[in-house]
């Protein structure tokens, strides 16, 4: 699908800009949609989805993890995750993100203490056991990031810390995880 970056907003269903993003054959490609897609992304998955993904998760993290955890936000996109956990006390809190764009916009809601752009994935630049726990929402699913990157982040999660990630169930099924 060949789109325009100033007319994805103006020629897209907000569903087939998702079928648009999971799409991508590499990560530069899923880093340039993101980028494109970044300005709407929470109103169209709002919208068109109802989207609550970052609270069930985050509640999760919440009953487990004190509050002066350091804590990664991995495929942190907007920042909705950082934001409820900032809500709730969190205050420890690192944005990672493939996408720049993602980035700038989670930047804006001034929940976190620092941004690093990285592909969950790839070897992570982080000293391993680095954050009490890490928390992944809307990450781990189709065309997006496969199984192996949960070597990197228990290598960069402390012993005795938490890893708490969202994922479709039907995607634990099959042969990705």
């Amino acid at each position: 699908m060949l789109v325009n970056k100033d007319s994805i907003g103006k020629n897209m269903s907000k569903t087939d800009k998702v079928k648009w993003v999971y799409s991508s054959e590499n990560n530069q490609e899923l880093i340039e949609r993101y980028d494109i897609w970044a300005k709407d992304y929470e109103q169209d998955l709002d919208d068109a989805f109802g989207y609550v993904g970052p609270e069930p998760a985050a509640e999760v993290l919440v009953n487990y993890v004190s509050k002066d955890a350091k804590i990664l936000d991995a495929g942190a996109g907007t920042g909705l995750v950082g934001q409820f956990l900032n809500q709730r006390g969190y205050h420890h809190l690192e944005a990672m993100d493939i996408s720049s764009g993602m980035l700038e916009e989670a930047r804006k809601k001034n929940v976190y203490t620092s941004f690093h752009q990285q592909v969950l994935g790839e070897p992570l630049d982080f000293p391993s056991a680095t954050f009490d726990a890490i928390i992944s929402v809307g990450v781990f699913t189709y065309g997006h990031v496969k199984s192996n990157a949960f070597d990197e982040l228990i290598r960069i999660t402390k012993p005795g810390g938490y890893i708490v990630v969202s994922m479709p169930t039907d995607l634990s099924e099959s042969n990705e995880f």
